[in-house]
């Protein structure tokens, strides 16, 4: 596996850890969007998304156009699929860990006094988050200028939990996942 910076948390590797227990460790982060930010992660490796080789050997002699064709077409094709696998392969876990890590985070904002009406608790969706190791964002508001695009939150309607977007709240992953149904970019 690559090297994953969440997987080596300690304040000797420059992380300002506020709260930690056996699973979980919570710092702030290094480049907040919103006036309180945390950064609250499994310490076991949850990976984010997948990852796919694709074979892009190149074709030398003019006779073998066809199969150049035949390559691009299998390379874009191979492009959407990944796409497809990062936004819908998101959260290899389950509710009860979602809601453990949302209970924790809740807990951490109480503590500094954050009210519960001005709190953001979410999961950026692959291919839009920087690291791959599940970590949940722990905000209390408001956001600095310019940031809160970047954690727009996308309600829910008829019989999804979640609309179009990069950005998913604890509680919407939790009932997504609780019904059975895979966290992705898409309306889910």
């Amino acid at each position: 596996m690559a090297h994953c910076q969440f997987c080596e948390v300690s304040t000797t590797n420059g992380f300002n850890i506020i709260w930690e227990n056996e699973l979980f460790v919570a710092f702030w982060d290094r480049k907040p969007a919103a006036e309180l930010h945390i950064q609250l992660v499994p310490r076991q490796h949850i990976g984010m998304f997948m990852n796919l080789r694709i074979n892009t050997r190149p074709m030398s002699s003019e006779s073998s156009r066809k199969r150049q064709i035949v390559e691009e077409k299998r390379r874009r094709a191979w492009f959407v699929i990944r796409i497809y696998l990062r936004a819908v392969a998101v959260l290899s876990l389950n509710c009860s860990q979602v809601r453990s890590m949302k209970a924790i985070g809740e807990k951490l904002l109480d503590d500094l006094g954050s009210p519960p009406s001005m709190r953001v608790l979410g999961f950026h969706i692959p291919p839009f988050n920087s690291v791959n190791h599940l970590h949940l964002h722990v905000q209390g508001l408001p956001y600095k200028p310019l940031r809160q695009a970047k954690y727009r939150i996308s309600s829910g309607f008829a019989h999804f939990n979640k609309g179009f977007g990069w950005f998913v709240e604890a509680e919407q992953a939790a009932r997504s996942l609780e019904t059975g149904r895979t966290i992705g970019v898409f309306p889910c």
